[in-house]
């Protein structure tokens, strides 16, 4: 029968967000549906059973044998052919028109027990492979039952129980041990063990604290935590994955469109044959056959089983595909450029090195950097922040704070006008090339630096450093591995600095001092020599790059609305391993789709010769496509159980012994 619209059924009707018990009424719904379909066919299947035994065992139970029969065709075969008249007055003519006129065929010339057969198979065959792709789509679907539909809302003193869909923005929730969490959100007090594992895909707990983001769908599994609704409802990272994965089931690949294109030519040049085998054999039993054989469900599955089945590997360690053809096109991908802060390195900079100029105490030097890029979210200010925390130091509000991406930050502290940022930065801003000779370049050496002027003068620089991945040299050996031909390093970091991280992961390739620009140029040249580019990043910073790419991948996007929008493929953790999971899961997609294509059609060109050979008859034809589809559904099914063998990648503690100035408060580097 016509079953590819079976993966994409009922999508529309789920509107779990704002209807969470809607949902889940209509799943009832749908399964007290199923129900009675199954009974109507196991009734059905009784009565054409029985009327085999009143033949076999009564000599005189013709009669009542042939109106069992007729009983059991009817019930079996009213579904078939009650979806074929809808069909026809929609104006579509499809293969359920084929399977419809073999058991009407059948039950005319009297064949009572073939068409309750035939019907019986081939609806058999249309609920197991229903039951199948629903099967595909449960590890998705589940999503949104991780969602509690009560939360805890404080209020003053008070602990009052609501409605998760009445939350807002600002809402102070509760979350108790053993409790999903219900909205996104920061911890505003309490400490705990979060399972991330629906939205990231990591297996082990993650320890968070106050300050720290919490999403909607994870578990609490100890302490009491205190959570500041930032996103609710529809806007979750839980809600917004849910629904690209569900759109992302709705795109097609191209071959898709084209199998949809000449579908509709299909049923009639089915019914041409069969009128050419009736011309030359008058035999209907074997017309009856090729309509049967000629349902090319184990063709139509081809794909979208196998694409179904990869979005949910996929989705299970937390890749978020949002369109099926970035699965084919992954599978092409032969080179990958790969940003370096905060995704070949974790991107959390520590400061390392205070370096003031005489008459300037490095406290000084900290107190007036930190201050100036206090509006600033880029992770050298988060760096400055966090020491001037340690440090105790108390930071004054900037005034007239300017931020240009990638350069730096001008600001005024007090009195004071302060730059903050690169070298080309003070100089565009009207310092000299003389503050350079202040600066001991083989003690700066492999520091991200940050330099400091004051009121037209340099007073300073500041060593920055970001520890590389721990998994970075396993994944891109994991690529290099799997064929990919070119792998390179872009960073807006200096040379040194960027060498230092590239010898750390065994990256031959790198361009330094990188501007955005400069990576989308980089980006294109790649292309212009054929490579198919995939470029990695965090999603945010990298955007324009990202979009330049054949393919866009954003690391860490849980929680980033931004990230999740801005690439093509989003990880929702930082696990790099995932890259070369991606392309493998891309390429077995691949070689599964073209499995399936083969057996699809040598299946209808050989049940076509056999049912005009009369080798086959109706029933054997009906058994046929129900194993036939099952074999393309099993054969796809293996991709679910890809990647169960990748497991979390365990980071050895260090402890980092940075270098410090007299009098300076101690840096620290942080840990990866």
């Amino acid at each position: 029968m016509q079953i590819s619209s079976l993966l994409s059924q009922k999508q529309d009707d789920h509107q779990h967000h704002n209807h969470q018990d809607d949902h889940c009424d209509g799943c009832g719904h749908d399964h007290e549906h199923t129900e009675i379909r199954l009974n109507q066919i196991l009734i059905g299947l009784l009565f054409v059973i029985n009327s085999f035994i009143i033949h076999y065992f009564f000599e005189n139970g013709k009669v009542v044998g042939d109106v069992n029969a007729m009983i059991g065709a009817a019930l079996l075969g009213y579904p078939i052919v009650w979806t074929a008249i809808k069909d026809l007055r929609k104006g579509r003519l499809s293969t359920n028109e084929l399977v419809a006129l073999a058991v009407l065929a059948s039950f005319a010339s009297g064949e009572y027990q073939e068409s309750g057969l035939v019907a019986f198979f081939m609806l058999l065959g249309e609920i197991i492979e229903t039951r199948t792709a629903e099967g595909a789509r449960a590890s998705i679907e589940s999503l949104v039952k991780l969602t509690p539909t009560k939360a805890r809302r404080i209020n003053g003193s008070k602990e009052d129980e609501v409605e998760v869909k009445d939350l807002k923005v600002g809402d102070v929730i509760r979350i108790r041990p053993g409790d999903n969490i219900a909205a996104d959100g920061v911890i505003m007090m309490g400490e705990g063990s979060i399972n991330q594992a629906n939205i990231t895909g990591e297996s082990l707990p993650v320890d968070k604290s106050k300050g720290d983001d919490v999403f909607a769908g994870t578990q609490n599994l100890n302490g009491v935590l205190e959570v500041k609704v930032s996103r609710a409802d529809a806007d979750t990272t839980l809600g917004r994955v849910h629904d690209l994965i569900l759109a992302a089931e709705k795109t097609k690949l191209p071959i898709m469109r084209i199998v949809d294109q000449y579908m509709g030519f299909y049923t009639p040049l089915v019914l041409l044959v069969g009128a050419l085998v009736w011309a030359f054999t008058q035999d209907l039993s074997r017309v009856i056959t090729v309509f049967i054989i000629a349902c090319p469900c184990a063709f139509i599955l081809a794909t979208p089983t196998a694409m179904v089945a990869a979005l949910s590997s996929a989705a299970r360690l937390g890749i978020l595909i949002k369109n099926v053809a970035d699965i084919e096109l992954s599978a092409k991908i032969n080179a990958f450029i790969f940003d370096k802060t905060g995704t070949l390195t974790t991107g959390k900079l520590a400061v390392s090195r205070l370096a003031p100029q005489d008459g300037i105490k490095p406290a000084e030097l900290l107190h007036l950097a930190a201050s100036a890029e206090k509006y600033s979210n880029h992770p050298t200010a988060k760096a400055l922040a966090q020491l001037a925390n340690e440090a105790g130091l108390d930071l004054t509000e900037p005034q007239d704070f300017k931020e240009t991406a990638g350069k730096g930050i001008t600001a005024k502290v007090g009195e004071e006008t302060l730059i903050v940022g690169r070298a080309n930065w003070l100089k565009d801003n009207g310092l000299t090339d003389d503050f350079m000779q202040n600066v001991d370049l083989s003690e700066a050496e492999g520091y991200s630096l940050l330099y400091v002027a004051r009121n037209g003068s340099f007073i300073g620089w500041i060593g920055l450093q970001d520890q590389t991945r721990p998994e970075a040299q396993e994944a891109l050996s994991e690529l290099l591995g799997a064929d990919i031909r070119r792998i390179a390093m872009v960073s807006g970091d200096r040379e040194p600095v960027a060498a230092r991280v590239a010898r750390e992961i065994g990256c031959e390739e790198v361009v330094a001092e990188c501007l955005p620009q400069n990576k989308v140029e980089y980006v294109h040249k790649m292309k212009a020599k054929g490579y198919r580019v995939a470029v990695v990043g965090d999603g945010v910073n990298d955007a324009p790059a990202l979009a330049a790419g054949d393919l866009g991948v954003a690391m860490g996007a849980a929680g980033s609305e931004v990230a999740i929008h801005s690439a093509t493929i989003a990880l929702m953790n930082n696990d790099l391993r995932r890259l070369p999971f991606l392309i493998k899961l891309s390429r077995q997609t691949r070689s599964v789709i073209n499995q399936n294509f083969m057996f699809g059609v040598v299946f209808v060109i050989g049940g076509f010769v056999l049912a005009s050979m009369a080798y086959i008859n109706p029933i054997i034809a009906a058994m046929l496509h129900v194993i036939g589809s099952l074999l393309v559904v099993f054969n796809s099914f293996r991709l679910v159980r890809q990647g169960e063998e990748l497991e979390p990648f365990l980071a050895e503690e260090k402890e980092v012994a940075p270098e410090s100035q007299s009098e300076a408060p101690k840096p620290s580097a942080q840990p990866a």
